[in-house]
């Protein structure tokens, strides 16, 4: 076996020989056969037995059973029949196709042998034809190759399974029981993952765990921050816990690009795309529906991109990402995809449709759910070259009833924003003219909660103005609007109080072209990213007052921690130069700045819904000042310990400053010889003990001679 190097010694030697690891294409390195260096791979117990059966070899041929058994005459026939079923699926390979044959009578076995050219070939013609009717007495059962010897391993008599004692894991919400109150985050940057604490009051991250190579693209928490996922070729896998992050479960799921959590983290969606054999095809699309504790799959739904290729784009081969969207709250009861003139909804306790059938909307072209209730927006843009209005609807779940409608006229584009809390809904649409030459925006205000939910026509005083953003208050009543032209926008900001919609104040002419609201409501974030390179506004709208203002030089992301207290800027490798991030408090101060080469990744680990009841909280803030005596105490301990530690830091600089002074001076003494000979024995070296004097110096320059003629 070949020698074994530590991770550190791998990083010494690259460094060695010049070789940046985090430009390596770990894709395309391979290790001889069955060599493995010594090091056991976290993907190991994937290709161990039954795990990963797409891989044995045979994945791309299918058996196909119950076909007619003819004699030798009619085989052509059938094979024909056969072929001309199975080529419009994918390519058959070059005698590809094989119909065993009796050898006493002649006749097929009623069976035969498909090989493609891929696996996805060979799963999607699975799909497509198993139960396939030829005629009344011959319906198609069709396997992967692969299957049958699986099924041929089953024991003939059945073994109850063996128990195995039950071991408990350590408590996945220990991190919140921090003393601190600190909040987690991760950041990939080069090859390594890293999660740490922020602690800000030690104005430093603290680091909680470390690993190289974790994931092979990204990693992604889930919605309540129990789980932190991985992507990796054969699949994905999630890791849990407050400080040792073991991995939980893996999701077999082989050349997966994205996943996508449902909101009570109970399912993971795993995409992956596959190209086809056929270049004039549509690339194949899987997706996979696990429950995230068993790592069972729920549900699958393979096709064509062109089937899941609605509702926009954001994933790969223009499918739209995420193609599930997870409505009714936490409690995951729902899901729903959009499709060529239908939305189809399922429900998680059987994973089918709701009542069997989708609901029919002809022309729909984009959808999404209240973030609370399982209550859903659809937009039908205009039809008819504008005979048939545009509109938006509002359906209820499971019932599939029709909450309220209305149609738009002059629509060019629409889109739709839920509050977090889904009591309003606010639909954007920008209108044509009367000389259909450009267009206008207005706002149509949906109270949700109200009876009959009432709808408010809202516009701005200048019409005309372009929308630059558009943000709920998370938790509150009010919104904000980026609006005007670059490269100085105007921002307002407006309330939902009071029935009517009523402006609150305009803020002129800011740097500013994206909204970050604090989770908590009540202060927001003005960011100019792109052109304005990272300008930064810290705004109360409670005060309507700024309260401070800052930039993060080239800044790509802004992320608000979950409680509201801070905030995180980063600079992505999208930028060569300053990868790294910024941590500043809520009001625009500065904490503590990091700065990695290669940073790809910057996600604070969400929290989950507080378990205290309103009225529970209500007294807390009423109280407050009780329950932060103490936590005022171990402020002004730390304020202290870091006082001594600022001291100690001056007088340390103070001594190497002293060092190197007295190094200087000893330099300049070892010296002094050398200068009295270049001031022709003069010792001083004090300037103003000599007299300049100034000496003038004849120089011939040149001499010539010429020969002037007479005139």
């Amino acid at each position: 076996m070949a020698d074994v190097m530590s991770m550190e010694d791998i990083r010494t030697e690259a460094s060695r020989l010049n070789i940046d690891l985090s430009a390596v294409d770990w894709n395309s390195v391979w290790v001889p056969p069955g060599e493995d260096f010594g090091i056991k791979s976290d993907d190991e117990d994937l290709n161990e037995e039954d795990s990963l059966e797409f891989d044995a070899g045979f994945g791309n041929i299918i058996v196909v059973d119950n076909l007619p058994v003819v004699p030798r005459e009619k085989f052509e026939k059938l094979e024909g029949v056969v072929r001309k079923i199975y080529s419009q699926i994918g390519v058959i390979k070059e005698n590809g196709l094989w119909m065993p044959v009796e050898e006493e009578t002649g006749k097929t076995r009623g069976y035969c042998f498909i090989e493609y050219n891929t696996p996805q070939e060979a799963e999607l013609a699975k799909e497509k034809t198993n139960g396939y009717k030829l005629d009344r007495a011959h319906i198609f059962s069709v396997n992967i190759f692969d299957e049958i010897e699986k099924f041929m391993r089953v024991p003939d008599e059945w073994a109850p399974p063996e128990s195995k004692p039950y071991t408990s894991g350590e408590n996945l919400q220990h991190w919140l029981t921090d003393e601190k109150g600190r909040d987690q985050f991760v950041i990939r940057a080069g090859s390594d993952t890293e999660v740490l604490w922020n602690d800000a009051r030690q104005v430093k991250a603290d680091p909680v765990y470390k690993r190289p190579f974790w994931t092979e693209s990204f990693v992604q928490w889930s919605p309540l921050g129990t789980y932190l996922a991985t992507v990796h070729r054969q699949g994905a896998a999630v890791w849990g816990g407050a400080s040792t992050f073991n991995r939980l479960m893996r999701y077999a799921h082989p050349q997966v690009k994205l996943i996508d959590f449902s909101p009570g983290e109970k399912y993971l969606v795993t995409y992956s795309s596959h190209e086809p054999s056929n270049p004039r095809d549509s690339h194949r699309v899987v997706l996979n529906i696990f429950d995230v504790r068993t790592s069972k799959v729920m549900r699958d739904f393979k096709g064509s991109a062109d089937e899941f290729a609605f509702g926009g784009s954001g994933g790969f081969s223009g499918v739209s990402w995420p193609v599930f969207r997870w409505g009714g709250g936490k409690e995951d009861k729902y899901f729903a995809r959009l499709g060529k003139n239908v939305i189809s909804v399922y429900e998680t306790e059987t994973f089918s449709l709701i009542d069997k059938k989708s609901i029919k909307v002809e022309n729909v072209t984009d959808f999404c759910w209240s973030p609370a209730d399982p209550i859903f927006a659809l937009f039908v843009p205009e039809q008819g070259g504008g005979n048939q209005p545009a509109r938006v609807s509002l359906f209820q779940i499971p019932s599939k009833a029709e909450l309220r409608q209305k149609n738009l006229f002059s629509v060019s584009d629409c889109k739709m924003y839920w509050q977090s809390e889904g009591e309003y809904l606010a639909v954007k649409v920008d209108r044509y003219t009367k000389t259909k030459k450009s267009t206008y925006t207005g706002f149509e205000l949906f109270r949700i909660k109200e009876r009959d939910i009432p709808i408010e026509v809202f516009e701005l005083e200048n019409k005309n103005d372009k929308i630059i953003a558009f943000a709920w208050e998370p938790k509150g009543h009010r919104f904000a609007i980026i609006h005007g032209d670059n490269p100085r926008p105007d921002i307002s900001f407006y309330s939902m109080k009071g029935g009517k919609v009523s402006k609150l104040t305009t803020l002129k002419q800011k740097q500013a072209n994206a909204l970050f609201w604090s989770p908590g409501g009540r202060f927001v974030i003005l960011a100019g990213l792109k052109g304005f390179n990272g300008q930064l506004e810290f705004f109360n709208v409670d005060e309507l007052e700024t309260m401070a203002t800052a930039e993060h030089f080239m800044a790509t992301d802004i992320e608000w921690d979950p409680t509201g207290r801070y905030v995180a800027t980063s600079v992505t490798s999208v930028h060569e130069m300053e990868n790294g991030f910024n941590i500043w408090s809520f009001n625009g101060k500065l904490l503590y700045r990091i700065l990695k080469d290669h940073f790809f990744q910057f996600l604070w680990r969400p929290r989950p819904p507080s378990f205290l009841s309103p009225e529970k909280e209500e007294e807390i803030l009423k109280n407050l000042k009780k329950y932060s005596k103490k936590y005022d105490v171990e402020d002004q301990d730390i304020s202290l310990l870091l006082s001594e530690q600022d001291r100690e830091k001056r007088k340390q600089l103070k001594e190497e400053w002293s060092e190197w002074v007295n190094q200087w001076k000893k330099y300049h003494q070892q010296d002094k010889m050398e200068r009295e000979m270049l001031r022709d024995g003069e010792a001083s070296d004090v300037e103003e003990e000599y007299e300049a004097k100034q000496v003038e110096v004849e120089e011939l320059v040149d001499v010539s001679e010429e020969v002037v003629a007479d005139a």
